[in-house]
């Protein structure tokens, strides 16, 4: 009786073959291992097993070896998406990340006296001009700035924070973990609805060290709710000599990009006006820059942070760094309606209207519907976006959908409704000649895969 798995070559045939042969003998190997038992899964299955399985070797070795780190088209409408990598950076950002990486740069060096400098001297500059700050840090995002906080601030002491703002955000991020993992003792104060500065009051005692604001991010409760104001719990951590840390989580700096409720009062700027004595937020939000966690307040505050040894561990590199200051720079410029994710965020419905007739009038059977959107990224929460949007019925949407992120470049689209949906908010230049070569492409395959 013939035996399929007997018909599968030796590694050393495959290997043997030029194809292969002129590759890393490493990376050949692998690719010809991996080929062989995937065949021979097939055969367990009763598949079909490749003719070609060299091809299918050398396919798979460059596969191995190709950035899985790659850019793609975001037609989701969804400007900070946490999933493809949040807020795109400027041209400056890019530019500046670019110069920084190429070669050496003055990460820590003065360059007119030759002596070790600070490597957040330009940041720093820029957040406290921007934002009243005394003095600033700066870290990987902005549950590392949360961390590093609590963790020089609070360690053996107590944070008191509201029962209605121990969130959970992405990635499991959840407040009672974070202040646990600082060392602090957590005091939840409040209700889940209902919360007041009198709360925060009666839970003070000799061992409380912070007052802990957090923005609530991915959520909104409305109905019967009650927050602490701002200004009650600066008062209340003034008399009672404790510390008041908020966690705004967006980074907005300057005008609000859209009119969303309070959004005005998630500014920095604000919190500090306000007497908060240091205010965490994120860089990738609506700040419109890389991933970092921001850290502005009081000098002495700040300067207990940079002392901790955590802050060694959290700092950024050179490339965050730079992109962070071109960004901060724009801000300071006057320029900030021209760093990309606040662009996207204002654009003007009638502006996308046109981008979304434009577009549909290019691929054959698109038609342009009325939808909405989200800021995403745990920014804006519930405050919903209007939207222009192309969308394409037959075939299987998801079929389509994975196609177009399978291709190069991936494109990343929407499904629903039975549609599969392109949202031209968050096309930028270029995209749009992508997106129809694309969707011609798939239109045009008549395969079974295409459907």
């Amino acid at each position: 009786m013939d035996n399929p798995f007997a018909r599968l070559p030796a590694i050393t045939s495959l290997l043997a073959d030029p194809r292969l042969a002129d590759l890393p003998h490493a990376l050949a190997v692998e690719a010809a291992r991996a080929t062989v038992e995937a065949a021979r899964q097939s055969i367990r299955q009763g598949e079909p097993v490749e003719d070609d399985l060299v091809a299918v070797a050398a396919a798979r070795a460059h596969e191995i070896v190709r950035p899985r780190l790659r850019r793609v088209i975001n037609a989701t409408g969804i400007v900070l998406h946490t999933n493809l990598g949040r807020a795109p950076l400027a041209p400056a950002a890019v530019a500046a990340v670019t110069d920084a990486a190429r070669g050496y740069s003055n990460l820590e060096m003065h360059l007119d006296t030759g002596a070790r400098g600070g490597r957040l001297d330009g940041v720093r500059d820029h957040v406290r001009a921007l934002t009243g700050a005394e003095d600033a840090l700066v870290v990987n995002n902005c549950a590392a700035a949360v961390l590093l906080a609590l963790t020089a601030l609070a360690r053996d002491r107590e944070v008191v924070v509201s029962r209605g703002e121990l969130v959970e955000i992405g990635g499991s991020f959840r407040v009672p973990d974070v202040v646990s993992a600082g060392g602090a003792r957590l005091v939840e104060v409040g209700t889940t609805n209902r919360t007041r500065a009198a709360d925060f009051g009666a839970a003070v005692t000799d061992q409380t060290a912070v007052l802990l604001r957090v923005h609530p991010s991915n959520f909104r409760v409305q109905g019967f709710t009650e927050r602490p104001d701002r200004a009650a719990l600066v008062e209340l951590a003034r008399e009672r000599g404790v510390l008041l840390v908020e966690d705004l989580g967006s980074g907005l700096l300057g005008e609000p990009p859209v009119d969303a409720p309070d959004l005005a009062h998630e500014a920095l700027d604000a919190a500090l006006r306000a007497g908060v004595d240091l205010v965490c937020c994120s860089g990738d939000k609506l700040l419109g820059g890389p991933q970092a966690g921001i850290l502005a307040g009081r000098a002495d505050v700040v300067a207990r942070l940079r002392r901790h040894p955590l802050y060694r561990a959290l700092r950024c590199d050179k490339l965050v760094l730079a992109a962070l200051e071109a960004t901060l720079a724009m801000y300071r410029a006057g320029r900030a309606d021209a760093v990309p994710a606040r662009q996207m965020l204002a654009r003007d419905p009638s502006a996308l209207l046109r981008a979304a007739h434009r577009l549909a009038a290019r691929v054959p059977g698109a038609r342009v519907e009325t939808d909405e959107t989200f800021s995403g990224g745990g920014a804006l929460p519930a405050f919903s976006l209007p939207a222009r949007v192309v969308t394409l019925t037959g075939g299987d949407p998801n079929a389509r959908a994975l196609r177009l992120r399978q291709g190069t470049p991936p494109i990343v689209a929407r499904v629903a409704r039975d549609r599969l949906i392109l949202d031209p908010r968050t096309l930028l230049p270029g995209d749009e000649d992508a997106v129809v070569e694309a969707l011609t492409a798939l239109l045009g395959d008549t395969s079974p895969a295409a459907d």
